[in-house]
């Protein structure tokens, strides 16, 4: 397949942050980290970034403040304390936690550190009911190897989760409590991958290794995966919220791609003689305009009261609808950073439209005196708040002049991004003053080392060694994490293609039919109980499995009864098997062993898995040779 880009060429630069939830208590509290739907009391908070101790304001940190908002905070009894209402100083690390985290660093080639310092890291959105987020580094120096060459880990940390929102309103964010101070392991690469799918090796890399510990959360929320991204005279952006691994490469293309775009927009504007200074918060009142307007969104501002401002953009008349990602435009990053304030921009490039006619435009253009390649963005709202958005157009366009601002941005589902903040500065960090050092000692250096748990892709190797088992069927069981489950299944004397089957293939085929993420080991371990002592076939394991989904209070035993699994006799299998060959002897007449597959299929429809199948092929082979002689 032909690649959209020369990366090389381009000087392509990306780097990982990898963060996912441990599943142990939370890390500076011995409470619970679950989340829950319960709320048993609220409490209000407002945030204001400080200066750190070199006089320096996080720009992120000042942005979020601007906002004026309140935060509303939800509890649960069970799953907050006062360590988490910030009202009581933290206590800890857990010290399952840390061990987790000293695992990761070994698994990823790096080496831990001799002491464990948490820092200050100023997070102002409400998120931390503190104002910051407690981390501490705990290994360095790692490394993933990949065919593209190898990627250094420089850090590997142990942080706490932030609040999860429950609703963000203008000037309120409504926060839950329960997931504040799950312990998160972050792993940074250093931006040394330098193609897409060299990226997606090294995020699956990382991801391996996590997961081969055993005590990392799963599901949706609980792995957090950004990108920075850069090109030769682009910028870093930070993209954060990457939820899927195959996404991965599509993201990188799709930011190369917006990068590129925006530097022929910057080079046409040089060309075209536009400065910076050139832009000008200058303001327009055209709401005469507009007096008569079919456009509902400005008809229902002014009727509100409200004013249309206008700005003039010289030099960006057909510039502002230029397309830089599929489906998105400079008008589009224009009106991200406005959203702060208003629900979106009109630029001229999309105009006529929306209700606002070309008689419109053309006095708009009129009034403030556009030449042939300047442009205006327009926004309808109160004056105040107007002229706050134009602002924000104002700088996002003076980016453009420059080429590609550094910033962060949030992955869309479809490969694009969207804007969401300036990047974070250095000045955010300081050290946490409650939390004495944690001395890393050599013996238990020595004794973690000692106990690493496989890796994933050992693991399949070692399943197609040992057990002899298809490695489709040994990655499915990794992947599933049903491969603990697997290995004391079979130290029970069960064969291993038997396990693998019911536990890949069996459950794989009840999805469409049935929960299977109701059926419980135990519901697994007592139905292979079952087949152990002989009181079911494994042509029963379908029919019990799919009803445990359905009703997984009951056991095994109590569905197989149920349903009439249990196995028969040889003697009442044997007299079924008859009744089936004398309902069938004209055809076995006729067909002779050519018949085999239709009667032993009619047999075990009405065994209905009461009966072990080799038995019953033994029986009927023999039968159909008496009759056919």
């Amino acid at each position: 397949m032909t690649e959209k880009f020369d990366y090389e060429k381009l000087g392509l630069k990306v780097g990982l942050e990898i963060h996912r939830q441990l599943d142990t208590k939370k890390l500076f509290s011995p409470v619970p980290g679950e989340l829950t739907e319960r709320v048993d009391f609220t409490f209000e908070r407002r945030l204001r970034p400080t200066m750190s101790e070199l006089g320096e304001i996080d720009p992120a940190a000042l942005e979020e403040f601007k906002k004026g908002r309140k935060y509303v905070y939800q509890g649960n009894y069970r799953l907050t304390d006062l360590v988490y209402m910030d009202e009581e100083p933290p206590r800890g690390p857990d010290g399952e936690a840390l061990k987790v985290a000293l695992q990761i660093g070994y698994l990823l080639n790096a080496a831990p550190v001799d002491e464990v310092h948490f820092m200050r890291k100023i997070v102002i959105d409400g998120s931390n009911v503190s104002g910051f987020q407690r981390t501490a580094i705990v290994a360095m120096d790692g490394r993933v190897d990949t065919p593209w060459g190898s990627v250094g880990i420089p850090t590997v940390c142990l942080e706490e989760d932030a609040c999860r929102i429950v609703e963000r309103k203008e000037k309120e964010v409504i926060y839950r409590l329960d997931r504040l101070g799950i312990p998160l392991v972050e792993i940074s690469t250093t931006p040394d991958i330098h193609h897409p799918e060299q990226a997606k090796v090294v995020a699956k890399y990382i991801g391996d290794a996590l997961r081969a510990t055993r005590k990392v959360k799963r599901g949706l929320g609980t792995i957090r995966q950004d990108l920075n991204v850069s090109i030769k005279g682009g910028a870093r952006v930070e993209i954060k919220g990457v939820q899927e691994l195959d996404m991965i490469p599509l993201i990188i293309e799709r930011e190369v791609e917006r990068q590129l775009n925006l530097l022929k927009i910057r080079d046409e504007l040089r060309e075209r003689g536009v400065k910076p200074e050139d832009i000008r918060e200058e303001f327009h009142d055209v709401t005469d305009v507009f007096e008569n307007t079919e456009s509902k969104i400005i008809a229902r501002a002014i009727k509100k009261g409200g004013k249309v401002l206008a700005v003039k953009l010289p030099g960006f008349r057909g510039l502002i609808g230029r397309e830089i990602q599929p489906g998105r435009r400079l008008g589009t990053e224009m009106a991200d950073r406005a959203k702060k304030y208003v629900r979106g921009i009109f630029h001229i490039d999309e105009l006529p439209n929306y209700g606002i006619t070309e008689l419109e435009v053309n006095a708009v253009i009129e009034k403030l005196g556009l030449g042939e390649k300047d442009a205006f963005v327009l926004v309808a709202a109160d004056e105040e708040t107007a002229r706050k958005a134009l602002v924000e157009v104002v700088k996002r366009a003076k980016e453009a002049i420059e080429g590609v601002p550094e910033e962060t941005r949030r992955a869309l589902p479809d490969g694009n991004t969207q804007y969401m903040r300036p990047l974070p500065g250095k000045a955010r960090m300081y050290p946490e003053t409650d939390i004495p050092p944690i001395l890393i000692t050599p013996e238990m250096k020595e004794r973690i080392k000692a106990n690493l748990p496989e890796l994933p892709q050992e693991r399949v190797e070692r399943f197609v060694r040992e057990y002899r088992i298809d490695r489709s069927l040994a990655e499915t069981l990794v992947n599933d994490e049903r491969d603990e489950l697997f290995e004391e299944l079979v130290k029970r004397g069960l064969k291993p293609s038997l396990v693998a089957s019911i536990l890949v293939v069996v459950l794989k085929g009840l999805k469409k039919e049935a929960p299977i993420e109701n059926i419980t080991e135990e519901h697994i371990k007592e139905a292979f109980e079952l087949y152990l002592h002989g009181r079911i076939a494994k042509e029963a394991f379908e029919e019990i499995l799919k009803e445990l989904a359905k009703h997984p209070e009951k056991t095994a035993g109590q569905v197989a009864e149920e349903k009439g699994l249990t196995l028969l006799s040889e003697n009442e299998v044997e007299r079924i098997v008859n009744e089936v060959i004398q309902e069938n002897i004209d055809v076995i007449k006729a067909r002779g062993m050519g018949a085999m597959g239709m009667i032993m299929g009619r047999t075990m429809a009405k065994l209905r898995g009461r009966a072990d199948g080799k038995l019953v092929n033994q029986l009927v082979r023999k039968k159909i040779q008496e009759i056919a002689g």
